[in-house]
Formats: structure tokens, C-alpha cells, sequence
């Protein structure tokens, strides 16, 4: 019978010992063989097992306890031993008959996994002795930076590139763990981490998604959004069908977005108009004619309209008519501006520049 030695891989992101059935059968049936001692080896010797950490090179001595006990298994480490198995799988491949090797997942990496290690690289790069750049900055000084990358993505999912979307989401995911480590450092009663994040983020979607996660009954689109709605107003105790907009958006964003709210509640709210007004007295009035009377110095002029106020109303009732026609302004503005920009390039192109 052919010797087996078996590549035992695990996942650091999990508890230790926690282990398939058929991964313990095999470490508590076999000699167990390990680069260096660990959690991991102190659990599975806990177990019952046999763990030897050899002196000399590692290949050599899994085949001789291959070919003394018939199986042997390595325990590999956190980052799975690629070049040992790499070694081991050449001089088999010169030498078949010495053993077989087998490579077993003791246990996988559930979903999301990766998150750990951003967390972790996160904690080193702001913690003392890491990056003085992160540890120096603040949650306002870093506002800028997280609107930044959420245009990046937004240019990303505009473009259709959704590798480029891949690398700005992870730009935008770095915001987010750098904002929750600082906040591990605010003052007590005041303090939270990026867990307390996850976990909001949990309840709230189990919360809103009762459809899914309930026994409620709604089926359609409709129903879902009026549920939604439903449940968000009695968990945020506003005042206004306008509160929790961003006064930050974008002009065009933000009308849009108000728009929306007020179409929703049912409110109708005519859109401002612009009154032309009187052009104002001049400081120094002309001196009184004979007579004594005096000439208005407005007299004959056309009344004026300020003209930041008449571009505001017409913009707002652009806002208000691609609402109506289901179109986004934010984005035909931005469509046509970058179509505008090309058209400046290709002028660019064949006009001479200035000296």
C-alpha cells in the first residue's frame, strides 16, 4: 500500500480546532507533523493528537514517517505552506513511489473573511508605531477623502468597469476602518468600533427587510418600498419628510432629492418664482429743480431681477421637469459636460495654442 502524506489547510480567520470531522479523524489517526508551534498545534495535541515540530528540513521527514506509519499529515500554517508543498510535490513527481500526497481543507474561509485582515492591517497601520500619516489625522480631515472615493466608484459604475469598481470600493471600505479605528480612541461613553458598525448594519437590514427575514407578506416592489418607509419613519422621529437629506449633496442632487420627498409625502408645493424689483434710489440724489420738486430717481427705469435668483428658479424647475420625464439631472448634466470636455480636447487638438 502506497504511503499518503496529507496537507492539512486551515483557516486562520477561524477559531482554532475548529475542524471537519474528517480532519479530526485524521490528525487523531496519524502522526501529525508541523512547521512551528501554534495555537493550532496546542489544539489538535489537546485533542489527542500527536504534534512534532521536526529540527531539519521538513520534506525529508514527512516521507520517513510516511514510510514508517503508512500516512502522515502536515499541519500547515496560516499562510499555507506553498513552498513546502511546492518541494514536496517535485520530489514526489520525480519519485512516485514514495508516497502520495493529498491536500485536505480542514477548514474554509466563510465569506467575507478577507474583512478580518482589512481590519487588522487597519490596526496596525493607526496604532503606535505604524503609519504617522493615519495616526495624525481626524474624522473631519478625512471628510474630503470619503467623498473623494465615493466619486471614484460613481465614475467607476458610470464607465462600466467594474474592475476599476472592485479597486474604488476598496478605496471607500479603507475610509470606513480608518473612521471606526480613530473612533476606538474618543472617550469613554463616546467610543465604537468597527463591529458596532457591522452590527448596526446587521439589525438595521434584518429590520427593514421584513419580507425576508419576518413573515411578512410583501411581494411587489411597491409594497416592499411602502414597508421600508414604513419602518424607517418609526425608527428616526423626524420632524419633516425632509430631514435626513444631505445639505451637502450636489445643488443638483440635493433639489432632486427634495423633490422626491415632497412628491412622495403628497405635498404640492408650487416652485419659487423670481419678482422683478425696483431698481434701488441712488445715494446721492440729484439736487431738487426749480420749484422744490424733486425728480424719483427710479423714474423711467426698468425694474431688474436678481439674476442669481432667476438662475436658481429656473434650475430648480428644470430639476422639478426631469422628475416628471423619470430622468436624473445629476447625471445628464454630468453626460453632457463630459461630452462638452471632448469636444474641448479635440478642439485642443487642432487649434494652435497661445504662446
Amino acid at each position: 500500500m502506497t504511503a499518503r502524506v496529507v496537507l492539512l489547510v486551515t483557516s486562520p480567520r477561524l477559531p482554532v480546532g475548529l475542524l471537519t470531522a474528517a480532519a479530526w479523524d485524521v490528525v487523531r489517526g496519524n502522526p501529525v507533523l508541523a512547521g512551528a508551534e501554534s495555537e493550532l498545534t496546542a489544539a489538535v495535541r489537546a485533542a489527542g493528537a500527536e504534534v512534532t515540530v521536526p529540527d531539519g528540513p521538513p520534506v525529508p521527514a514527512l516521507l520517513h514517517a510516511a514510510a514508517a506509519h503508512g500516512a502522515v499529515v502536515w499541519l500547515a500554517g496560516p499562510a499555507g505552506d506553498e513552498a513546502l508543498a511546492r518541494e514536496l510535490g517535485l520530489r514526489l513527481a520525480r519519485e512516485p513511489g514514495l508516497a502520495e500526497l493529498e491536500l485536505m481543507y480542514g477548514s474554509w474561509d466563510p465569506p467575507g473573511a478577507r474583512l478580518l485582515d482589512a481590519v487588522e492591517v487597519m490596526d496596525r497601520l493607526a496604532s503606535p508605531g505604524g503609519d504617522p500619516w493615519k495616526r495624525a489625522q481626524t474624522h473631519r480631515s478625512l471628510a474630503g477623502y470619503l467623498i473623494e472615493e465615493c466619486y471614484e466608484a460613481y465614475d467607476a459604475i458610470g464607465a462600466d468597469d467594474t474592475d476599476a469598481l472592485r479597486e474604488e470600493l476598496g478605496d471607500v471600505l479603507l475610509q470606513v476602518l480608518l473612521h471606526a479605528r480613530m473612533a476606538e480612541e474618543l472617550p469613554d461613553g463616546a467610543r465604537w468600533t468597527v463591529d458596532d458598525v457591522a452590527g448596526g448594519l446587521v439589525d438595521k437590514m434584518i429590520r427593514r427587510n421584513p419580507h425576508v427575514f419576518a413573515d411578512d407578506r410583501a411581494t411587489t416592489l411597491d409594497e416592499i418600498t411602502a414597508n421600508w418607509e414604513r419602518i424607517k419613519r418609526a425608527e428616526k422621529a423626524r420632524d419633516s419628510v425632509l430631514d435626513g437629506i444631505a445639505p451637502s449633496l450636489p445643488a443638483l442632487a440635493l433639489a432632486a432629492k427634495i423633490l422626491d420627498r415632497a412628491g412622495r409625502a403628497g405635498l404640492t408645493v408650487p416652485l419659487p418664482t423670481v419678482d422683478a424689483q425696483p431698481a434701488p434710489a441712488a445715494v446721492d440724489a440729484p439736487p431738487a429743480p426749480a420749484g422744490g420738486a424733486r425728480v424719483d430717481p427710479s423714474a423711467g427705469v426698468e425694474p431688474r431681477v436678481d439674476p442669481e435668483a432667476r438662475l436658481g428658479a429656473e434650475l430648480l424647475a428644470a430639476v422639478a421637469a426631469a422628475r416628471a420625464a423619470d430622468l436624473d439631472p445629476e447625471a445628464a448634466l454630468r453626460r453632457t459636460t463630459l461630452a462638452y470636455a471632448d469636444a474641448v480636447r479635440a478642439a485642443e487638438r487642432t487649434t494652435p495654442r497661445r504662446p
